[in-house]
Formats: structure tokens, sequence, C-alpha cells
């Protein structure tokens, strides 16, 4: 069977909105080539061990598995990073964050210290690291396997020396030493941002862990409770940015007025005009 034949055949088994790029991107991952390599050769016939690791690639992907957990790997910020079941799926709203961090931080030299709170599988803290090669970052996570995988991608592009990895629940007790000096010019965090009961209804239930999915009653307890302690942890003049989901920017605002009122707070939206990033300058003096 050869890869112009596969290609239709794959697409048809595959749920989705884009099942024949689905089924282009699962071959290329058997065959361990790039997809613009499986169109310039559809004549290509596959091996009976590639046919089987295709055949239980596909099954998976019938059964409802999200494609980047199959395939083990999923695109963010143009590297590509290592996933597993234990970690949310990298996405491209995330990207807004860490583009507005990267300039911020290159604007502000002196400015080198950063915590990725709920790291997940590190595409912030990493991506970070990578563009701004004297930057410091810590990243944090309740979960151990999710460190792994984020330990694994900061080896993979070679930053792992300058990131340190904490389990705990979104920051460290304040009385452990790190090498910042108890603070940190920038805090960043995507973290799980689905009220409880609308997440249950959502196809993405059950697929992805819902550790990193589930925000509470309204979405925003972890925001909240990251917000009470980010004074103590937030340098003078430093930056705070949050990613939030699309409804929740009027009452995101509002948390963080209540909690820094003498900073400068703004919301930005993402490319499809929703609010998506909440982010607090604080004052130079400490809070």
């Amino acid at each position: 069977m050869n890869i112009g034949n596969l290609i239709p055949q794959i697409a048809a088994r595959l749920p989705g909105d884009t099942p024949a790029l689905d089924a282009q991107v699962v071959l290329a991952h058997v065959l361990q080539r790039p997809r613009s390599w499986l169109m310039a050769h559809p004549e290509l016939d596959l091996s009976a061990p590639q046919l089987e690791s295709m055949e239980a690639a596909v099954s998976r992907l019938e059964a409802g598995e999200p494609l980047p957990y199959v395939i083990g790997h999923w695109e963010f910020y143009g590297l590509d990073f290592t996933v597993t079941s234990d970690v949310l799926i990298p996405r491209p709203e995330t990207e807004l964050l860490v583009e507005k961090a990267v300039i911020w931080l290159n604007a502000a030299p002196e400015r080198r210290t950063v915590a990725d709170v709920g790291t997940g599988s590190g595409v912030i803290g990493v991506t970070l690291a990578m563009h701004v090669p004297d930057v410091y970052v810590l990243a944090t996570d309740i979960s151990m396997p999710a460190l792994e995988v984020a330990l694994g991608n900061a080896r993979k592009f070679h930053v792992s020396e300058r990131m340190d990895f904490v389990e705990c629940d979104l920051l460290p007790p304040h009385h452990e030493f790190l090498p910042t000096d108890l603070h940190f010019d920038l805090i960043c965090a995507n973290l799980p941002y689905i009220p409880t009961e609308t997440l249950k209804e959502l196809p993405i239930f059950g697929a992805e862990p819902t550790l990193a999915l589930d925000g509470g009653s309204d979405g925003l307890d972890l925001v909240r409770r990251l917000l009470d302690i980010a004074p103590e942890w937030l340098a003078p003049g430093g930056r705070i940015m949050l990613e939030i989901e699309a409804g929740q920017g009027s009452q995101a605002l509002s948390l963080a007025y209540d909690r820094f009122s003498e900073a400068e707070i703004q919301l930005h939206r993402d490319l499809t005009g929703r609010d998506r990033l909440l982010v607090i300058d604080g004052p130079r003096s400490t809070f």
C-alpha cells in the first residue's frame, strides 16, 4: 500500500475538521519524515511494520485520543515540544503571552528572573529561555509527571541549566532558597481557567488532564490564589502576565484591581479579538 492510496483511506476513518491533514501528520510520524516529503513521494509503499505502526496510531485516533498525544509532540512558537497525556496540548492562544513577555524582557536587560507557574509541558518557560539567552526561569507545577515532561523539553532545547523545576501548588514556600533573592521580575502563568460545569460539557473533558483545565466554579479559582500570593514574590516594577478565558476579562480586571490598587493593569486581545491576556505592571516600590 503506497502513501498516495493510504492518505484518503486514513482520512476517511478520522474524526475532526482536518482528517486529510491529520492523516498526513500520522504518516509522517510513522515514516519519521517531514510531511512535505510524503507529498513528494506518493508512490512509496509502506513496509509491514510501518503499516502495523500506522494502524495502531489510527486506532488511537479513532478512539478519541488527541493527535499530539498519539505522535508525542506538537509545535509551539516555532519549536517542536514533546507532549504526553500528563500535560495540556500547547495552543496558539498562549503564544500571545510569550510574544509580549519576550518583548518586555528584551526591552529591560535588568529584568532576568521569571516564574512560569503551572508550567505543564514547559512551553512558556522553555520558549522564554530560548528567546532571552540570559534569563533564569523557575518552572512550577503540582504534577510531577508534568514537570518531568517540562524538564525533558528544557533539555531538548539546551536551556535546562537556566531553569529550575519545583513540584508545588502555584509557588513554593517563600522561605525556601531560590537563586532570585526571593523575587521575580516576571510572573507568568497559563493556569486552568475553564469553569467546572462548563468543562464537563466540552469535548476536551477526559481527553486532556482535568487538573490542567478545571478552574473551579467560575474558572478563576487559581487566578485568585496566585494574585493573593503574587505581591510577596513580585520584584518592584515587575510584571504579572496571566492567560485567561475569553469571557473572563471584566472579572479578571476586577480581581487585579482589588489586589493591586497602585499597579497599571491591562487586558490584551488575541487574534480573534477576544480578551486573552491580563497584564499587571507593579509599582517601583514594594506592595
